[in-house]
């Protein structure tokens, strides 16, 4: 597996890969309304890497820069545990100038429990559209 710089031309799959693995998430939420096109207004103006293996695009990490602010990081549901989020993850985090953050919705066990296991620390809660998340923290260089 290779973390590279998003390419234009991994557009198609990656709208696909994020509609997929947020209704595979938001198991609470009405996601019928999910569009490919969100893709695009979701990571407008972040740095987006991508996780490959053998020309297959398994996951990937938008990061706002300006901030170190983790904004989107998804995996292809359909794929077993292989370590490409923990990876996406590392990479995101080798970029950063700064303390990281993220934001991580209260409802998302699953992905809690990930960031957790990597060492990310809750610094605060906060609603955002009446949704609750918490604000994480990346750990300490």
């Amino acid at each position: 597996m290779q973390i590279r710089p998003f390419k234009e031309p991994d557009r198609p799959r990656l709208r696909a890969l994020y509609l997929d693995s947020r209704q595979a998430a938001f198991t609470w939420r009405e996601t019928q309304h999910y569009r490919l096109e969100d893709f695009d207004r979701s990571t407008r103006g972040e740095e987006i890497w991508v996780a490959e293996r053998d020309g297959s695009l398994l996951g990937f990490v938008s990061i706002y820069r300006a901030d170190n602010f983790i904004h989107n990081l998804y995996i292809d549901p359909h794929l077993p545990p292989q370590g490409v989020g923990s990876a996406l993850l590392h990479a995101a985090e080798q970029t950063f100038t700064t303390t990281g953050s993220l934001k991580c919705l209260v409802k998302n066990a699953k992905a809690l429990a990930f960031y957790h296991k990597h060492g990310w620390q809750i610094i605060s809660p906060g609603c955002d559209g009446g949704e609750e998340y918490y604000l994480m923290y990346s750990p300490q260089r």
